[in-house]
């Protein structure tokens, strides 16, 4: 499949613009695809104007035509992104950039996660998209490459969400939306803007914009053992104050049951995908509970000077069953088949920006420091009753393991960007990261388990800027990242002994990106080359019996190409194009487990697990602002390495959809709807890989052809 891939995106940017295809329409139609900004330590940018790959996805976007059950719907457009719907709201979705990530067996790893400014990820380089309200959101940000170090730790990649501010008169809007395996969402979202006072917000009056937001989503599974509810309240506050000020107050609250289906081995998925024997035998499944609130206060102190303070803080309740065996158990180290998390965070991040002159030319600084901690309960239980020779499985039984878990980083960061002559730009930046683990044990049947380690680095970046003319630009970045352990990967040592894994070290990533970006006949056209080297990958030691180990694995590479093009016609036609080349491999071999054997050798030049090598998006819609609107889009990927040592693979596969929609306005009221169908020729392939699974059950199947179909009712009072 990686040659038709290749043509495809070659070929698809070399077509006539859908504008010359609509009636009579001349190829030379004004350009009407938008300008976007985008979101960066130094403030607002319009993205065509970054020494860097960043992607604008609008809220609108990402809701139209679509169910709005996970993020993964709408961020097929971004290159370099590849994103692996799991169908499992028990494990969240599988994001990685550029091969960062992409090892994470649940939740998100390598990346850096924020909503509405406040991190998803903790200082440990754990994250999560469940809070993510898309009802609400204004837009999603996604950044790769070198100037993602500028973000801190695991920062292979950023993904921002925003909610969007209230606007005008109040507005209230009610979504109903349904479709496969009793999959249904119900939301209710009121928006507004007013002035609390006489004035326009700049001269002596206040103005304040809210928008609030909840939704129920719920689904039987396609496969068994794999229902699951979502509740989301989402709100933000925006205050505009009589002295210039601003003020934006957000909180938000998820709540989530949700049965784990787990994976399968390659016989089970191709003979049963839909079964879940093991997960039923164990009754395995998860809950999260969490609620968090942030405030962001950003003021003018002087001309050419701002400051901005981020406050946020909040807490996480997960409680998962595993489907660990009782006789796994039965070691005294084993930390039990249940565990049981309570996390509470908080951060600040203080930030100046100034605008300058350097030698008669124009310079922006920007200068911050952020911290962020997170103080973590963790407690662990055997998931049965009675005997090991007779057990009631799926239920909490004795105290295996309970321990304090703390996680703090303290960042210094600094940014500027000088305008050297009129077509020439120099943008540098670094970031000292510094993040302290440290585990209290309290449970000391077996030993004492506790200890601290400390890792910190200092990440510069640069990037110079060519803009010949005013529709044209090139950019050469470099930088270098960091990615610590987790407190998941330190939890167990490799030789089995107690206490973390204190010797297992960050790695360290060298990044360079060469770039351009096109207005091209209404359209947006951009490229990018780019090279990572990395010494110290973590990766995978041992997988048995619930206990995951992690070592060090010494030299990888990423190298690639990225393209991505945008078209919105005068004439309401709409293409978008995302083509993704990734050479992702390790440069030096290493055994896992140790000691070494033919048998666990991973040979130097082996492709790193759960990366494509080849990836394609390509959509083709047509949607004016009022009436019928239609559309198609396909999704292709290359195979998927699943283990290591490459012995296993998830074969590509590409699948189409299409959607039918609706849209009108009737005075203060708005009304939409849309039929969807996915994977229309109703492929049998694996939407997801767990890496390195320990008992070969890597594939997680994705569903065959589905439905969805959706009205929104909206009233401007």
């Amino acid at each position: 499949m990686d040659k038709p891939y290749i043509l495809l995106a070659l070929g698809l940017p070399l077509l006539p613009a859908p504008a010359a295809w609509a009636q009579g329409a001349s190829a030379d139609a004004p350009q009407t695809l938008p300008a976007i900004t985008v979101s960066t330590p130094a403030g607002a940018r319009p993205a065509f104007e970054l020494a860097g790959s960043v992607d604008r996805v609008e809220g609108e976007d990402l809701r139209a035509q679509r169910l709005q059950a996970q993020l993964s719907e709408g961020l097929g457009a971004v290159p370099g992104l590849q994103v692996q719907d799991r169908r499992n709201l028990a494990q969240d979705l599988q994001l990685s950039v550029r091969g960062f990530g992409a090892r994470s067996t649940f939740g998100v790893r390598g990346l850096r996660l924020y909503v509405d400014g406040i991190p998803a990820t903790l200082p440990d380089g754990q994250g999560q998209t469940s809070n993510i309200e898309i009802g609400s959101l204004e837009r999603v940000e996604v950044m790769r490459g070198p100037f993602s170090a500028l973000y801190g730790n695991s920062s292979g990649g950023v993904l921002q969400a925003f909610t969007a501010p209230g606007e005008g008169r109040p507005l209230l809007r009610s979504t109903t939306g349904g479709g496969s395996n009793g999959s249904w969402r119900q939301a209710l979202e009121l928006s507004g803007a007013q002035a609390l006072g006489e004035g326009d917000g700049k001269n002596g009056a206040a103005q304040m914009d809210y928008r609030v937001s909840i939704s129920r989503f719920a689904t039987e599974g396609w496969r068994d053992h794999s229902a699951a509810t979502r509740d989301l309240a989402n709100a933000r506050l925006g205050l505009a104050l009589d002295n210039g000020a601003r003020l934006t107050l957000v909180y938000n609250d998820v709540r989530i049951s949700a049965q784990d289906p787990l994976g399968l081995t390659e016989a089970q998925w191709r003979s049963t995908p839909r079964a879940a024997p093991l997960a039923q035998q164990y009754n395995t499944r998860k809950t999260v509970s969490q609620r968090q609130a942030g405030l962001v206060y950003e003021q003018t102190l002087a001309r050419d000077h701002q400051l901005r303070v981020l406050l946020y803080g909040g807490e996480r309740q997960t409680t998962q069953f595993q489907s660990i065996p009782p006789g796994a158990q039965q070691n005294p180290r084993h930390a039990g088949g249940v565990i049981d998390l309570a996390r509470r965070y908080s951060g600040i991040d203080l930030r100046w920006t100034t605008q300058q002159n350097l030698l008669g030319r124009p310079l922006s600084l920007a200068a911050g420091l952020a911290w962020d901690g997170m103080r973590e309960t963790r407690t662990g239980y055997e998931n049965y009753l009675g005997t090991p020779a007779a057990p009631l499985l799926g239920v909490q039984g004795r105290l295996r393991r309970d321990e304090r878990n703390t996680v703090s980083n303290l960042d210094p960061y600094v940014q500027a960007d000088w305008q050297l002559a009129e077509a020439w730009s120099l943008e540098v930046g670094a970031r000292r990261s510094r993040v302290r683990f440290e585990s209290e044990d309290h449970y000391l049947a077996n030993g004492n388990d506790s200890g601290q380690a400390i890792h910190s680095r200092v990440l510069p970046v640069a990037a110079l800027r060519w803009q010949p003319g005013r529709d044209l630009s090139f950019y050469l970045s470099a930088g270098r990242g960091f990615e610590t352990p987790t407190l998941n990967e330190i939890s167990y040592r490799t030789d089995g002994l107690g206490g973390l894994n204190l010797g297992l070290r960050p790695a360290l990533s060298s990044n360079v990106e060469l770039g351009a970006k096109a207005r091209l006949a209404g359209g947006l056209l951009t490229a990018a080359l780019f090279h990572t080297r990395t010494k110290d990958e973590i990766v995978t030691h041992s997988s048995v019996g619930g206990r995951s180990s992690f070592q060090n694995a010494g030299r990888t590479k990423r190298q690639g190409a990225e393209i991505g093009w945008q078209h919105q016609s005068a004439t309401h036609w709409r293409t978008q194009l995302a083509y993704t080349w990734l050479d992702a491999r390790y440069v030096d071999g290493f055994c896992t487990p140790l000691p070494c054997n033919d048998a666990n050798r991973v040979l130097a030049g082996a492709r790193l697990p759960g990366v494509a090598r080849q990836s394609l998006y390509a959509s083709l819609g047509w949607a004016p602002p009022q009436g019928w609107r239609a559309g198609v889009d396909l999704r292709a990927q290359g195979r998927i390495m699943a283990n290591d040592r490459n012995s296993v693979s998830a074969p590509g596969y590409a699948v189409t959809g299409a959607w039918l929609g609706w849209q009108q306005s009737y005075g203060p009221w708005q009304l939409e709807a849309f039929a969807r169908v996915d994977n229309l020729f109703d492929r049998n392939y694996a939407g997801s890989v767990i890496v390195n699974e320990g008992n070969a059950r890597f594939f997680e199947p994705a569903p065959g052809r589905q439905w969805s179909a959706g009205v929104s009712a909206a009233y401007r009072f």
